[in-house]
């Protein structure tokens, strides 16, 4: 019993001094990854058994052939335990890691999906109050002069529009979000992409007293959908136009590189704030605070550049924005045709 317990306590002393240095290795690595953790904690573990071993068969004045044997099988062990909790722990390091990912995504989404609700509630609830006193108004004969009941017609159908082109906007994201969303790929030339979504842009460019300039030529062919992509640059041209102030300029401009083709709108907005950035994509951010302020009646719901991600994504292409200068440029880049 005496022996058993003189081992049990070399043991424990060989452990206790590979543990006190495992765990000042362990505060220093304060800021590592949970991999490098998992690792260093797996070695720690195995090393202290593997000195008490050797502790103990050194204790026990083994000959020198057998406490080599010893060693050798204790060594071994080591090694496949570690091959094994090194590549498991990496396994786990790696879910905890996508886990903790995913539960910030998460939240980052139910964030969006509130604020989408919050501004859609206002888009819709400000013009159906507008139509209604309009409405009443037309009917109660208030209203009576020619001209101001074609005024009053005007801007029926003006709020109408504004809240169609809203509705259109929510289903096409509902479709994105969905995975509904079908695309007949062709071979698209971009040129004639641009030229169209430049003409449905142009009323409200001249309105704002904005110069829509197009790259002369280098327009690429591209693997896509003509109507998504044209809704691509349409999107892209109108959010420029909205934040760029009155007499700005926007460029579109297109090119290609060994992958992929790109597509360029760059324009004078003023710039987007450096923390404001990687959130111009998301659902429902209008960036009022990072951009000059859009005049009232030409703001949109907040969809636009979260349509052009999710279309641009659905191509297996990728949409950026960064500030240049004066302004900020919006890249997406698309597979070249094949």
């Amino acid at each position: 019993m005496t022996d058993l317990l003189l081992i049990a306590v070399y043991a424990l002393c060989a452990g206790a001094v590979v543990g006190a240095v495992g765990l000042l290795v362990l505060r220093r690595l304060g800021g590592r990854s949970i991999a490098v953790h998992v690792g260093v904690l797996l070695v720690v573990t195995v090393a202290a058994v593997v000195a008490g071993v050797v502790t103990v068969a050194e204790a026990m004045f083994l000959s020198a052939h057998d406490l080599q044997v010893v060693v050798l099988t204790v060594l071994a062990a080591a090694v496949v335990s570690l091959a094994v909790g090194i590549t498991f722990g990496r396994r786990l390091a790696a879910a905890a890691m996508w886990s903790a990912q995913a539960r910030k995504r998460e939240r980052q989404l139910e964030a969006g999906r509130r604020e989408l609700v919050a501004w859609v509630s206002h888009d819709l609830r400000t013009p159906l109050a507008g139509l209604r006193a309009m409405a009443e108004a037309l009917e109660d004969g208030i209203v009576a002069e020619p001209a101001a009941v074609a005024d009053y017609h005007r801007r029926i159908r003006i709020e109408t529009d504004r809240m169609t082109h809203l509705v259109d906007d929510l289903f096409e994201l509902s479709r994105i979000n969905a995975g509904a969303l079908r695309l007949a790929l062709a071979q698209v030339p971009l040129g004639d992409v641009v030229s169209e979504a430049i003409a449905a842009t142009a009323p409200l460019a001249a309105h704002r007293r904005i110069q829509l300039v197009a790259a002369e030529s280098g327009w690429p062919v591209v693997l896509g959908s003509e109507p998504e992509l044209g809704r691509v640059v349409t999107n892209l041209l109108v959010n420029s136009v909205r934040y760029t102030p009155p007499d700005g300029t926007v460029h579109i401009e297109a090119g290609h590189d060994d992958r992929d083709a790109w597509l360029a709108v760059t324009d004078t907005c003023g710039g987007i704030p450096e923390a404001d950035l990687p959130r111009v994509f998301d659902v429902a951010f209008r960036g009022e605070r990072a951009r000059s302020p859009a005049p009232a009646g030409t703001a949109g719901g907040g969809l636009g550049l979260a349509i052009v991600r999710g279309l641009v994504e659905a191509h297996g292409g990728q949409v950026g924005v960064g500030n240049t200068g004066s302004g900020c440029r919006f890249v997406v880049r698309l597979p070249s045709r094949s």
